[in-house]
């Protein structure tokens, strides 16, 4: 090896011992090694900040907005009410959650399929009172199981069947890919389910102000209109729906209020006194389609303005106190609407409207973002540090889906790349107001994307340096005294053992000529070798900056760099020890 090929090893050696240490942050060690990489002189100057524009950043922080805007709809919330409304077992969620994602990633890309289902897996959760870790790591495995079993599933499997038709004139087609990844996805969807346990129970790194900020008592009120889902069935029904500590206090039918008693059918116009957290409260109202009765849609002078709601507590001296909403007009002459409120260590019983206000309250406040700052000083209101409140907030209903669907189906198509689909989706998420516009930033995680950026001029310095190449010529030499599976094999943990370095495709580009000419060599049919290869690169199981899937739970999983091999390194030699048999069957050697 050359200087410049030892160094870039080095470097690459150094990071890889950093992320498995954990004493600092991943963004952080990215970043330093960058820097390294730079002052020996194995990253260019000018190449130093490419990875800023690369695809996959693009790809992740836009998969990481339509995830949000999926979420936020409600629909995933639906879904699961709807077919799993009993599914309480983990380890049955996560059968449904690891079979739907492997499935799905058959047909579109698998960062798609991820996407749709990550939403889902937080409600599950939340239902077992889990950590969400449990789930997202095995569903990105899963995702990247599914993308074997078509040609459109995944990266690596396109460009081998480029490579393919240039070396022999034939092309691998659509299904040539599954029998063998069918047989790969059973077998590793059999191995997450049964040994999800080796995933360790973590939380994210950083807790998001919501909870830190614990107001479990909020009081509110919604109306069953014609249009309500809840309308004929009863107070059970309805709260089914709720995930979180909330329940019917009373129910105002005209001028009378009713015992909300567990059979109540409940009828047009209908008022329901609500209590308990946002989060459930909100469930609640999406679910049974309610309508806040108190919620009036603020005036729009302004076009640029956005409807918001903020929570602020009554402060001493406050002219709130000791007036109810009615009496103080606050829709007529503020402009804003009472949405809920909470006192701490007293039921409250009036409806919304009459509630006397006091010293110490929590109230929620609904109007445009412009005015109520305004708003809260006048009232002597101190607000509580930001935090989405979706109680009361304008859903999309299947908006934010269909984007989904319409750009998982342009990638599967070919109509347009990955990367300009989902760009697009997220950006038609603020367009159509799936996403309030003062969220997606705040989805976009910052530390991911920066550590991905700073690693791809770093793992390129293997093929610039020309290290690849070196470390690939070696490999063969090896492989030379190997009886036929065990080059097969070779080729196969060649692809995962680069893939960490490079992305998935890079790994094909570098490693399916190397494999081919193996293969010839040693009198071989190549197809079982290309298959090999690409099956290696589409399977990182044992870092995060391998494949994009992997990278887009690490935040929301709260996953140390050394959590993957975990549930990772017993994955993947499972699927050299399937994957070797398989392929060997359906593409003979000889």
């Amino acid at each position: 090896m050359t200087t410049q090929q030892l160094l870039a090893v080095a470097v690459i050696s150094l990071m890889m011992v950093a992320f498995i240490w954990g004493r600092f942050r991943y963004d952080i060690v990215a970043i330093c090694s960058l820097l390294v990489a730079i002052a020996v002189g194995v990253v260019p100057f000018d190449d130093a900040f490419k990875g800023f524009s690369d695809q996959i950043v693009i790809i992740v922080a836009s998969a990481l907005i339509v995830s949000a805007g999926v979420a936020r709809s409600g629909l995933m919330e639906t879904l699961v009410q709807r077919f799993t409304p009993r599914l309480t077992s983990v380890r049955g969620q996560l059968a449904v959650l690891v079979i739907s994602v492997t499935v799905l990633s058959a047909f579109v890309k698998n960062i798609g399929a991820l996407a749709i289902m990550i939403p889902i897996a937080f409600q599950y959760a939340r239902r077992s009172n889990v950590s969400p870790s449990i789930f997202l790591m095995p569903m990105a495995y899963g995702a990247l199981l599914g993308g074997l079993m078509t040609q459109i599933g995944t990266s690596p499997n396109i460009v081998v069947s480029r490579i393919r038709a240039e070396m022999t004139g034939h092309s691998f087609t659509m299904f040539d890919f599954t029998p063998v990844g069918v047989t790969l996805a059973i077998a590793g969807v059999l191995f997450l389910v049964c040994f999800y346990w080796l995933v360790p129970a973590r939380t994210r790194a950083t807790a998001s102000m919501d909870e830190a900020i614990e107001i479990s008592n909020y009081v509110s009120e919604a109306r069953v209109t014609k249009n309500s889902a809840a309308l004929g069935k009863t107070v059970a029904d309805l709260m089914r729906s709720a995930e979180g500590d909330a329940k019917v206090t009373s129910i105002v039918r005209g001028d009378r209020h009713m015992p909300p008693l567990p059979d109540a059918v409940l009828r047009r116009n209908d008022i329901l006194i609500l209590e308990g957290d946002p989060k459930a409260l909100d469930q609640i109202v999406t679910q049974g389609r309610l309508t806040l009765s108190s919620e009036r849609k603020p005036s729009a002078d302004e076009r640029s303005a956005e409807i918001d709601a903020i929570e602020a507590v009554i402060a001493d001296g406050s002219p709130l106190i000791g007036h109810s909403a009615r009496q103080m007009a606050l829709f007529e002459r503020y402009d804003v609407n009472l949405l809920a409120v909470s006192r701490q260590g007293e039921r409250i019983k009036e409806r919304l409207g009459e509630i006397i206000f006091r010293f110490g309250d929590v109230i929620v406040l609904q109007g445009k973002d412009t005015n109520l700052p305004n708003i809260l000083r006048e009232f002597g209101c101190l607000p509580l540090a930001r935090r989405p409140i979706l109680l009361g907030s304008f859903r999309r209903g299947l908006v934010p889906l269909l984007i989904l669907i319409v750009a998982m189906g342009a990638t599967a198509l070919g109509i347009l790349p990955v990367a300009i689909a989902f760009f697009s989706a997220a950006v038609a998420m603020v367009l159509f107001r799936a996403l309030p516009l003062r969220e997606v930033y705040g989805e976009v995680n910052g530390p991911i994307l920066v550590m991905l950026a700073a690693l791809i001029p770093v793992s390129d310095a293997l093929r610039t340096t020309g290290a690849s190449n070196v470390i690939a010529n070696w490999l063969t030499v090896f492989g030379h005294e190997l009886p036929p599976y065990g080059a097969l094999a070779l080729m196969l943990v060649t692809g995962m053992a680069v893939t960490p370095f490079l992305n998935n495709a890079a790994t094909v580009l570098v490693v399916a000529p190397i494999a081919t000419s193996f293969a010839t060599g040693l009198g071989y049919k190549p197809d079982a070798f290309l298959m090999a290869v690409a099956i290696g690169a589409g399977c990182d199981f044992v870092t995060p900056i391998g494949h994009q899937c992997n990278t887009l739970v690490m935040a929301p999983g709260g996953y140390k760099f050394s959590d993957y091999p975990r549930l990772g390194l017993p994955l993947s030699i499972i699927v050299v020890l399937v994957a070797v048999p398989a392929l060997m069957y359906f593409w003979p050697l000889h």
